[in-house]
C-alpha cells in the first residue's frame, strides 16, 4: 500500500478598486459593480489567491514569480489562463486538487448572491466536483481599505494530493 502524500497551500491577494474596468472575481464578471480592480492582468483577486495557494502547496513559489507584472505577455490577461497554466504544471507533477476553501473580502458589491455562480466556475476551472469547492464572503465592516471600498481582498486554502502515474 502506497503512502498518501497531501500538500496544503494558502494564498492571499488584494487589489485597489478603480473606475472604468469590469469587476471579475473567481472568473465571473460581477455585473452589478460600478468599478473593477486595478492590476496588470484582469486583477481577479480570487483567482490570484487560488493560484498562489496552488503554487504554495506544490512548493513552486508564487504568482509574481510565474506571471510578473513586468512581463507584457500578462497585461490584461484573463486570470483563468494563469490558473490553468499552474494547474497544467501540477498535473505534470501528478498533483490533484482535493478541495478548495476561499473567502472574498468586499464591502461592495455584496457577494452573497454571487457565491453559487463563482463556486460553479471555480469547480469548472479546477475540474473538481462542486462539493470540493467552498466560497465564503465577508464585508469589511467599514474598517480599513476593504471596509471603505478602496480594495477587495481574497484568501484561499487548497489541499493537493500526489497521485503517482496520474499525469
Amino acid at each position: 500500500m502506497s503512502a498518501v502524500t497531501l500538500r496544503i497551500g494558502e494564498g492571499h491577494d488584494t487589489h485597489r478598486t478603480i473606475a472604468g474596468r469590469p469587476l471579475v472575481i473567481g472568473g465571473v464578471v460581477i455585473t452589478e459593480a460600478a468599478f473593477g480592480l486595478d492590476g496588470h492582468s484582469d486583477a481577479d483577486v480570487l483567482l490570484h489567491a487560488i493560484t498562489d495557494a496552488l503554487l504554495g502547496a506544490a512548493g513552486l513559489g508564487d504568482i509574481g514569480e510565474w506571471f510578473p507584472n513586468t512581463d507584457e505577455r500578462w497585461r490584461g490577461a484573463d486570470s483563468a489562463l494563469l490558473l490553468t497554466t499552474v494547474l497544467h504544471e501540477l498535473q505534470q507533477r501528478c498533483l490533484q486538487v482535493i478541495n478548495l476553501d476561499c473567502t472574498v473580502h468586499a464591502e461592495k458589491p455584496r457577494m452573497g448572491p454571487w457565491k453559487p455562480v463563482i463556486r460553479r466556475r471555480l469547480a469548472e476551472l479546477l475540474t473538481v466536483d462542486l462539493q470540493r469547492v467552498n466560497v465564503k464572503a465577508k464585508s469589511g465592516e467599514a474598517v480599513g481599505p476593504v471596509g471603505r471600498g478602496e480594495a477587495i481582498s481574497a484568501t484561499a486554502v487548497v489541499l493537493l494530493q500526489h497521485v503517482p502515474g496520474s499525469a
